[in-house]
């Protein structure tokens, strides 16, 4: 009799678990430091999510191996919906490099929210006066130009290296928070970022933007060139979205999914991620998934 009562309390518990969702506050991992782009639009999104869902949205950094410790804890944690990732584009980049233990397989994906291209940057007083400046120094001096990587490996760069045949000297940083001061201090001789990471460095002159890697030119940039209009054929960007560890309930990611949905949509994220110059982009777990196997190939022709 002992062992039906405990059998039928887990199969109710099994049953009603996720119903009562979430029943205490949420930690969302950033895997890279405070002050970048990631970081940034993980924040804002925490700051709407926990009104809509009644609980503390709490911000955990857990920087490392260019995102690679943030992404393994949170892969990792337990599969109950109180850890949640913010994953970006290292989740494919790291694993097939075998820098990182854990792939997107091994989570439940929630939502894509971001989207966004590179932009090239440089210091105001840099003697790189145009994208041509820099690969013509580039093929002369093979290894010598300093790039500020947000993460290695960096698939911006090597986009570039790949297309054109140049290597430039990469130096790693924690993300765009730490690359920002890097290139200021003059620690580098470039970099390449999300718009929105260093819009403000941008309009107050402290950098020059030498190209943006995209199909179109950006709103906010519409003076600046994309590498294709200069007759190269690179694009490429970074993506930013919401996980859960693998075995989930999915009632849990449900919930989830429907509150990162209502956030994105809403005119406070819309007006920050605007205001912030960074691209909207949301996808359900289906639609993140097919997104994902698609720039994992992507990646794949890159390394090749």
């Amino acid at each position: 009799m002992k062992k039906i009562i405990l059998l039928l309390g887990l199969i109710f518990s099994l049953v009603t678990f996720g119903k009562d969702y979430p029943s205490k506050n949420i930690n969302l991992v950033v895997p890279f430091s405070a002050g970048g782009g990631t970081d940034a639009v993980a924040r804002k999104l925490a700051s709407i999510m926990e009104k809509d869902l009644g609980k503390p949205v709490v911000i955990i950094n857990k920087t490392g191996g260019a995102g690679a410790v943030g992404m393994t804890f949170g892969a990792k944690a337990k599969k109950d919906g109180y850890t949640v990732t913010m994953i970006t584009r290292e989740i494919i980049s790291l694993p097939i490099m075998k820098l990182s233990p854990v792939t997107y397989k091994d989570f439940e994906l929630v939502s894509l929210v971001n989207l966004d291209p590179a932009v090239l940057l440089v210091e105001k007083d840099s003697k790189y006066k145009t994208f041509d400046d820099l690969i013509n120094d580039a093929k002369k001096n093979p290894e010598k130009i300093k790039f500020a990587s947000t993460a290695k490996p960096n698939f911006y760069v090597l986009a570039i290296e790949k297309e054109i045949g140049v290597k430039f000297n990469h130096i790693p940083y924690n993300g765009a928070g730490e690359v920002i001061p890097a290139l200021l201090g003059k620690h580098a001789d470039f970099t390449l970022v999300g718009p929105g990471e260093a819009m403000g460095q941008i309009k107050s002159g402290q950098f020059r933007v030498l190209g943006v890697m995209s199909d179109n030119r950006l709103e906010s940039l519409k003076d600046v060139k994309t590498l294709k209009e200069m007759g190269y054929n690179i694009t490429s960007g970074t993506w930013r979205g919401i996980a859960v560890p693998k075995g989930t309930p999915k009632e849990v990611i449900d919930t989830l999914n429907a509150s990162v949905k209502k956030a994105v949509e809403s005119k406070d994220f819309i007006d920050f991620m605007n205001k912030a110059n960074y691209g909207i982009k949301y996808l359900s777990p289906k639609e993140f998934e097919n997104f994902i196997i698609n720039d994992s190939k992507t990646i794949e022709k890159i390394l090749k």
